[in-house]
């Protein structure tokens, strides 16, 4: 039986077609956990499925959705999403494995070679456990799979169309906020500058559970709440975008004894939220939302600034947009021809 690590959704993350991804540090409510691993009760009773909205057998990981607290003999739930994800494998755990008497099952064997189904201990077959609830019929389309297309996106484009929809929005980031003011994950915080026009909080993403440096993954978030995205930079805000960089670097080095070399530092666009927030992840890490259509390297992004203050509201970006988002139908219907 897996043990179950339960962790209400804090964070949002869209994805692209080939590679399913969990939540992270992008969607988190209000009087979510800080963190800790005390023993938990799942938010709600039962769980009957509905829907399997996605899954990946190579990412080991199930997006269901399921309807919870149903009176008995009645079928009027609420709606729930549970994201099932296996846990990476930490070395030292699998090898003192190994070296014990596992319960193993034969399954197939010939000459040199045999396959095995292996039955770990209850400690070494956890599975992550992420829960969405209640869910909105956002979230449900969120995780979703769902056709992505590609467009580029204008400076008028951004004007015209992806703003105006953005501001008409209403998905909360109160769980941003949270943080910044210490009211959640404060235990979490690996660094903070705590100055308000240049400063951030860096924090581990959900996704990494800091137990291997393989995976490494930390989001700065930066400390002002005035610019939402890669298109709200100019060149004011080179001073901040360098603290970011140069301080969450070297606080990774202290930490982690990770070389900045060895990092991918980096911003999405189209972000998953719209609060400034900067990816850091272990260079030989292929993270959800690294493909070029998306990942813009902070160092990059400095430097266009200091060439062009106005750099990101002048440009075209590529955005990579769900069918299903009503935003590609805004962008279908406009670039038509």
């Amino acid at each position: 039986m897996a043990a179950l690590s339960v962790q209400p959704l804090k964070r949002k993350r869209n994805e692209n077609a080939d590679k399913i991804e969990t939540p992270s540090t992008e969607e988190q409510e209000a009087g979510v956990s800080t963190g800790n691993s005390a023993a938990a009760r799942l938010p709600f009773s039962g769980f009957r499925v509905q829907k399997v909205l996605k899954e990946s057998a190579r990412d080991k990981i199930l997006f269901l959705h399921g309807k919870v607290n149903e009176a008995p003999g009645e079928m009027n739930g609420e709606d729930a999403v549970v994201i099932l994800e296996k846990t990476p494998f930490q070395v030292e755990q699998m090898a003192q494995l190994l070296s014990g008497s596992p319960e193993l099952q034969l399954q197939f064997s010939n000459d040199i070679y045999s396959t095995y189904h292996l039955f770990p201990p209850r400690q070494l077959s956890d599975v992550k456990t992420t829960v969405v609830y209640p869910a909105t019929e956002k979230h449900l389309q969120k995780y979703l799979r769902q056709e992505l297309q590609l467009f580029r996106e204008t400076e008028e484009d951004y004007r015209t169309i992806t703003l105006p929809y953005l501001q008409c929005q209403s998905l909360s980031i109160q769980w941003v906020y949270n943080i910044l003011e210490k009211k959640s994950e404060a235990d979490r915080i690996i660094f903070e500058n705590p100055d308000p026009s240049h400063g951030f909080i860096l924090i581990p993403d959900l996704k990494w559970n800091q137990q291997q440096l393989d995976d490494l993954y930390l989001i700065a978030i930066c400390h002002r709440r005035d610019v939402r995205s890669l298109r709200d930079l100019t060149s004011e805000h080179l001073p901040l975008l360098r603290n970011i960089l140069l301080e969450g670097q070297e606080a990774i080095l202290q930490r982690y004894q990770l070389k900045g070399s060895c990092l991918r530092v980096y911003l999405h666009y189209l972000p998953s939220y719209f609060h400034l927030h900067v990816h850091f992840t272990a260079l030989g890490f292929e993270a959800p939302g690294s493909a070029v259509e998306r990942a813009h390297l902070l160092a990059d992004v400095i430097e266009n600034l200091e060439c062009d203050s106005k750099y990101y509201q002048h440009r075209s970006l590529p955005i990579a947009l769900r069918t299903d988002d009503p935003l590609f139908q805004l962008f279908q219907g406009g670039k038509k021809g």
